[in-house]
Parts: structure tokens; C-alpha cells; sequence
């Protein structure tokens, strides 16, 4: 077993148009490798002082790693990019946490996306602890960016755009993120002012790669909640590899926490498998197949929610009969080709298809009681309801069915000379979308029926009879067929060059689309825009290790489907692009703290939002205005300190502000359903200094309250409270029999492993009552509507273990 104060560096080494070099020398004092026929090399350092490596390899001109810190037991990811022709010694300064990113992206080790605990661990996770991505539901693997909502995210993996199920309402039903974090070798995320070539969206993009495995492995993972797999091949003459991931998630220890009893069966399964064949050097073939399940089965049976003051405290007291069943199967095939031409052009062509079945059934019968609780702490009924506010019973009924097919072909290229960068794209999406929607919601008390409240129904109810059907109290009935095509592009300059001996960085960019939207029941739409976009970067010629940035651009967001669709089901062809024009400024600042070394980012932001489509949110459900009758604000600021807070660990520190606001038909200012305000989360790691192999990894996050929304057919304008601030720590403890950094010897019975762990997590250590909306219940002799929290999971203990071959 290697032991000692070392480090490790580790990384692909590629030439100037992404292809890998086999044989390079790698030398750092007297510690020496060679990268094999992918590129890839891994490298042992001594720990906690300054070190030289050096890249070399004939015909190209060497990189020299300096001032390189790491702490005991680091593993450092560094993927050099050696040039053509040139036989000189090309000095290139790191900070001790990287190389910054002039763009503004962050990057986070896969490591840390697969260690970290969660509710629904992996990249999302992770993304849930940066500033300025909120969220308040651990059962979502949605999340909200700078005031955004969940549909203005960006996703690609290797390159292809992927998408998430159009009709999902529930949290309980995302039982499984699309990215699989087994699988993944990189991960960039971008907040706000991202590059041309980004997309279309309005508030972020999170850019992960698939690894090519460099040899064989097999890794196995479980616990309570599921069991996933991941077998990494490579042919024998390495044109081939292949890597497959199997996942099965059941939530049933999660959801059971909470108030709501019920028999719950959420059935969770997806297959993922990227490939790629290189033909030569010159020509690769890579495939991304997806396919996944997410079935889920219900039937409540009973819940009582607490809810009110000290002084008027109150309580729902339901009664469920009936069942729902709600099940997505989603399909993603996808070929890229990449064509090195020369030894400065790079060309890509990508084409994809997309289908989606989601079916929404229920028909569930609740009778409640609303009622004061019994508060006296001496009496042996405390909790219970003592008096009754009003009875009740309510029918929902849903018959909701989707089809969505989406197929895209496009091509991307960039050429890259001197430190200058040219890259352009080009591509067309055509998305056929039937959807049926069928949805009922009938109140009743002491035998009559709570009607709708417009006109032709009001009456003095219940001491005035009403004579006629039984209607509704709120329903939707749709059918809708849609067609759109898109053509987008982009095109971008970027250089990197000096002034005055300060290194300056900048991108110029422009995107432009034209869509149009066809439709069986209304007349053919289309609308074109353009967005240009810019970035610019400066690391001054300064004794610390500094670097600014500024970024300003136009992001405008054509509408999807649910976009169009409005709260009665109803498609609005006229519906526009929403725009918003970000400008960020930000900062970061490398240094040694305790002889350790850490990194300090800034950013501060404003959105100028016009052209916005209103909507409201029903647990993770968005009801779209399907009306482009508002404008909005956001501003804020983001922090984040990060570093080695415990020797031979990362951990960060994020805090963040914001504010955003709309004004919808000019009637005034109100915040908007993601105005979060105030973020704090921490992410660390430690480890116990006499048993280094026994690690602790614990986050926590704060967000103050989001608004909670109103009923429908209301007025948002009269419903402003808010929810309680969302307050959460997991905590996970692991015991690392084996990994990277401690490998057996011959003959040990931990030879074998690659990696060994075990473990257990602690979901909501502190048992905090979250909520996520607000169910609106009538008091029926009043007419009144109380807003009763939906609280989310309580504390949850979970067993888990990992091993890889």
C-alpha cells in the first residue's frame, strides 16, 4: 500500500485539435511517467511544497507546470494542450487551485459530484450548493439560476442538447437526474453571461462530458434508496470504447417521511451508453443512447398538517380514497462525428432524436377537516383537532397523456491559430407535440356542490339553493397538436493576447433563430431574433494571482411547448421570445491561507427582462400566462470561497443575494415566484487525522422563503406571503477500504478493488419542516381559502456502499 505525504496529478494530454498523444515524457525532480495511446498519465508529487512538471514530447513544443502546491493526499486534474512545430520552453503559471476560467464557468471535480450526500445525490446536487442556483425541494432535480425558472436551463452532455419531461408536476416523480454521475469526466456550469454558442435560454448552461475510458472497469453502487452499475470498455487495439450505466432508484424511505400516509410504489430505471470508434486520427464516431422509466404508483390514505401560529393555531385532517399513477418514458439517440482537418480545424456534425410518452392518471377522493389543535401542552389530546372550521370532500380527477418527438441535425466547426479562435454552428430542430389534457377538481360540503366562481354561478351558497349540473369547480379540457421548426446558428471570434505585459482575453459573438409553430386548430406563427454577445478578461501583470471579468449580452429564450400552453390547456400561437439582457462583473482571486491554498470568486449581475411570459408554480408544475404581458428585473450577487479548509480536501463557502421582480400589465412591481433573496450553503469535507480513510462529507444550505404562490383562477397580485425559509444538512460518512491514492499489493484480499467504500448518509440531520407550496383549502360556509404548507421529507437514514474493479 503506497502511503506518505503525496499528491497526485492526473489528466488527458491532447494536441491543438483535441487528439490525444501517447508517449509523452512527464518528469517532475525525480518522479518521471509517460502518457499511454489516449493521452492519459497520472503522476505522484510530493505533498504541501512547490513543484516543476514538465510535458515533452518531440515535435511539440514542451509545457512546464510551476508553482504547482497540492495538499496531502489531492488528486489534481491537469489537461495540457501541447502545440505543433515549436521546440522552446513555454512557461506556464498556475495558481495553486488551476488554471482560472476566463469565461466564467465553473468546473467541479466528478469526485465531488459522486461523494457528496443528497436526497438525490449527483450533479444536480452539487449545483444546489453553488451561489445563485437556488432550489426548495430535495426530491427535484430541478433548480432555479438568478431569479429563472426551471425551463431556462441549458443541458448538454458531450455536446448534444437534452430535455427533461414536459408534463411533470411532481417532484416525487423525478426519481433520477438525466446525467449520470459514474459516467462522467467533466462538468461545466455558467450562471448568467455565457458565450454565444451556448443556446438559446435565459439563464444558464451546464455543459458535462462522458468519459472514454482508458481501460477496463467495472463499478457497482447501493443503498436503500437504489443500486446502479457501470462497465468501462476499451478495445484491444484502443479504437473502441464504450462506457454503459444502469441506475434503479425506488424513493418509497424518502416520500414515507412524510405527512401524507399512503402505499407508495416510485419505480425509477434508465440505461445510458456512450460510444465512440475512431476510424484515424482524424475521424471519430460517438453515440449517446439513453432510455429511462419513471414510474409512479400512489394511493394516499390519510395526512394531517399542523399549520397557523401559537396563537391561532390550525390543522387538515384528510381522508384519501382512490389511487394515481403517473408514468414518463423518455428515449434520447444521438451520432457525432468529429473531423480533424489540418492541424487547426476541428468539424462536427451531431443529429438527434428525442421521444417522449408521459401519461398522468388519477382519480382521487379527499375528505378533510379543517379545525382548530388542541395547544395545551398538559393536555393529552395536544395536537389534535378540537373544533372544526369547515368539512368537506374534494374530487380530482387527471387523464393526461403526451407525445413528444424532437429531431435535430446540426453542424459545429472552429479553427484555432496563435492564440486566436474562430467558431461557428449551424442547426435545425423539428418537435411534433400531441398532448391531451383532461382535469377536474369538485368541492362539496353537507351535500352541495362548491361551483365555479364566475358569473353565472354566484349565488348566496349554501343558504340559497342552485339548480342545475353538477359542474366542476375548476377544469381543463384540451387537445392539442403542435409542430415547430427552428433554424439557429451562431458564430464567434475569441482571442487571447497581451497588453502591457496583462494577459486579455475576449469573445464576440452573435446567435440568431428563426422558428415557426404550425398547428391543426390555429393558423401557422413564426418570429425571428438575434443576440449578439461579448465577454472580455484580464489577468493583470500583478504580484497576486488576480483575474477580472465582464460579460454583456443578449439571451432570448423562443418558446417551448409548455410555454405556449396556458392555464385552461389552451395553445397561444402568437406567444414571442422572451428576452433578457444580462450584464455580470466578476472576480477571482487565488492565495495561500495556512500554507494552504484557496480561491475567492465574485460576481455581480443585473437581468433587464422584457417580453415575459407570467406563470405560476405548482410544486415543480409551471402554469405558463401563454401571454407575453410582463416585464421583470433580477440583481444580485454571487460568492463563493473555496479551498483546502482541511488539508488535502476541497470545500467551499457560498453566499448569494438576489431580487427579481415583474410587472405584469403595467399594474405594479410584485416578486416573482423564484424572488429567493437570501442563499447560503457550505460544502465540506474531512476526514479523521488518525484514520484518514474514515471521511466525512456534509452540506448544508439556507435560502430564505420564495413566495407561495396563489390558488387558481386568482389573482397573484393579492396573494404575496411567503414560504418558511428552507433550512437543510445531510451529512455522509464513508470509510475508503481502497481507491486511487491507496492501492494493495499482489496477494491482499483488497487487491482487486480499484475502489471500496462503505458508508451511511444522514438526510436532514436537523429533521427542519420544509415546505414546498402552499394546498389551498375552502372553508366552505365562508368561502374562505387557507394556505396549508406541503411539507417535505423528514430526517432519513441511509446505507450505502460502492466498489469498482
Amino acid at each position: 500500500m503506497l502511503q506518505g505525504q503525496t499528491a497526485t496529478v492526473v489528466g488527458t494530454i491532447l494536441d491543438e485539435n483535441n487528439r490525444p498523444i501517447s508517449n509523452v515524457n512527464i518528469i517532475s525532480g525525480n518522479q518521471g511517467t509517460t502518457s499511454n495511446i489516449d493521452g492519459y498519465y497520472i503522476l505522484q508529487l510530493v505533498a504541501d511544497t512547490k513543484n516543476t512538471i514538465t510535458f515533452s514530447h518531440l515535435g511539440h513544443e514542451n509545457v512546464v507546470l510551476e508553482n504547482l502546491i497540492l495538499t496531502t493526499n489531492e488528486t489534481y486534474e491537469f489537461n495540457p494542450v501541447m502545440k505543433l512545430n515549436i521546440i522552446q520552453v513555454a512557461g506556464v503559471e498556475v495558481s495553486p487551485m488551476g488554471k482560472k476560467s476566463v469565461e466564467g464557468i465553473t468546473t467541479v471535480s466528478p469526485e465531488t459530484v459522486r461523494t457528496i450526500p443528497g436526497a438525490n445525490a449527483g450533479v444536480e446536487n452539487i449545483l444546489k450548493l453553488l451561489p445563485g442556483v437556488s432550489f426548495n425541494n430535495e426530491l427535484s432535480t430541478q433548480y432555479n439560476v438568478r431569479g429563472g425558472n426551471f425551463d431556462e436551463n441549458l443541458v448538454y452532455v458531450n455536446g448534444i442538447e437534452v430535455y427533461r419531461p414536459f408534463l411533470i408536476r411532481s417532484a416525487q416523480q423525478e426519481g433520477l437526474s438525466f446525467v449520470n454521475s459514474d459516467m462522467i469526466t467533466g462538468l461545466k456550469f455558467s450562471s448568467g453571461g455565457f458565450q454565444s454558442k451556448y443556446g438559446d435560454k435565459l439563464s444558464s448552461m451546464l455543459d458535462i462530458t462522458y468519459k472514454n475510458p482508458v481501460d477496463f472497469a467495472l463499478r457497482i453502487d447501493g443503498s436503500l434508496l437504489g443500486a446502479s452499475t457501470t462497465v468501462e470498455t476499451i478495445s484491444k487495439n484502443k479504437k473502441f470504447t464504450s462506457i454503459t450505466g444502469v441506475r434503479y432508484r425506488n424513493n418509497s424511505l424518502l416520500v414515507n417521511s412524510q405527512q401524507t400516509q399512503s402505499n407508495f410504489n416510485p419505480k425509477f430505471v434508465d440505461v445510458q451508453n456512450f460510444l465512440t470508434y475512431r476510424f484515424s486520427k482524424k475521424f471519430h464516431l460517438n453515440f449517446l443512447g439513453t432510455y429511462s422509466i419513471n414510474d409512479y404508483e400512489n394511493e394516499p390514505l390519510t395526512r394531517q398538517t399542523n399549520f397557523g401560529t401559537l396563537n391561532d393555531p390550525r390543522a387538515l385532517l384528510v381522508f384519501y380514497d382512490g389511487r394515481e399513477h403517473s408514468k414518463y418514458s423518455n428515449a434520447l439517440g444521438a451520432f457525432k462525428t468529429d473531423y480533424f482537418v489540418g492541424n487547426n480545424t476541428k468539424l462536427s456534425f451531431t443529429t438527434s432524436l428525442y421521444h417522449s410518452q408521459e401519461e398522468e392518471f388519477s382519480d382521487i377522493i379527499a375528505s378533510y377537516e379543517l379545525g382548530e389543535v388542541e395547544s395545551n401542552l398538559a393536555s393529552d389530546n395536544l395536537g389534535d383537532v378540537t373544533t372544526s372550521r369547515g368539512v368537506g370532500s374534494q374530487i380530482n380527477r387527471a387523464r393526461n397523456q403526451l407525445d413528444a418527438l424532437i429531431f435535430n441535425i446540426s453542424h459545429q466547426g472552429n479553427y484555432k491559430k496563435n492564440g486566436k479562435s474562430l467558431e461557428w454552428g449551424i442547426k435545425y430542430v423539428h418537435e411534433d407535440i400531441r398532448d391531451q389534457l383532461r382535469e377536474s377538481e369538485f368541492i362539496d360540503s353537507a351535500g352541495f356542490f362548491v361551483r365555479p366562481s364566475e358569473p353565472e354561478f354566484v349565488n348566496n351558497q349554501p343558504e340559497e339553493p342552485f339548480t342545475g349540473d353538477l359542474v366542476a369547480f375548476e377544469s381543463v379540457r384540451a387537445n392539442n397538436s403542435v409542430n415547430t421548426d427552428r433554424l439557429s446558428g451562431f458564430v464567434q471570434f475569441a482571442q487571447h493576447t497581451k497588453w502591457g505585459g496583462h494577459d486579455i482575453y475576449y469573445n464576440l459573438g452573435v446567435r440568431a433563430q428563426h422558428w415557426t409553430l404550425d398547428g391543426a386548430s390555429f393558423e401557422s406563427n413564426s418570429q425571428f431574433i438575434f443576440s449578439p454577445r461579448g465577454q472580455f478578461s484580464i489577468k493583470p501583470n500583478w504580484n497576486g494571482d488576480i483575474l477580472f471579468r465582464l460579460a454583456a449580452g443578449s439571451y432570448q429564450q423562443p418558446p417551448f411547448y409548455r410555454e405556449l400552453r396556458d392555464i385552461n390547456g389552451n395553445v397561444n400561437p402568437d406567444v414571442e421570445a422572451q428576452k433578457s439582457v444580462h450584464f455580470v462583473l466578476g472576480t477571482e482571486y487565488s492565495f495561500n491561507l495556512w500554507n494552504r491554498p484557496f480561491t475567492l470568486i465574485g460576481e455581480a449581475y443585473y437581468k433587464n427582462l422584457s417580453n415575459i411570459n407570467p406563470y405560476t408554480i405548482e410544486d415543480v408544475r409551471i402554469r405558463y400566462a401563454a401571454d407575453n404581458i410582463a416585464k421583470a428585473f433580477v440583481y444580485g450577487f454571487d460568492l463563493r470561497l473555496t479551498g483546502a479548509f482541511v488539508p488535502g480536501t476541497q470545500s467551499w463557502l457560498s453566499v448569494g443575494y438576489l431580487q427579481t421582480q415583474e410587472n405584469i400589465n403595467n399594474r405594479g412591481y410584485i416578486p416573482r415566484p423564484t424572488d429567493q433573496r437570501l442563499k447560503f450553503a457550505l460544502l465540506f469535507q474531512d476526514y479523521v487525522p488518525t484514520i484518514p480513510d474514515l471521511k466525512l462529507y456534509l452540506n448544508l444550505v439556507y435560502n430564505t422563503g420564495v413566495p407561495g404562490g396563489s390558488p387558481n383562477y386568482s389573482d397573484p397580485y393579492n396573494f404575496q406571503n411567503r414560504l418558511r425559509d428552507y433550512k437543510r444538512a445531510d451529512i455522509g460518512i464513508s470509510y475508503i477500504f481502497a481507491d486511487e491514492k491507496n492501492r494493495y499489493s499482489q496477494g491482499h484480499w483488497l487487491h482487486k478493488f480499484k475502489e471500496l467504500s462503505i458508508g451511511l448518509e444522514i438526510f436532514n440531520m436537523f429533521n427542519n419542516q420544509n415546505s414546498i407550496t402552499n394546498t389551498w383549502v375552502r372553508d366552505v360556509d365562508t368561502q374562505q381559502q387557507f394556505a396549508v404548507p406541503n411539507f417535505l421529507t423528514s430526517r432519513v437514514l441511509n446505507l450505502k456502499f460502492g466498489m469498482r474493479f
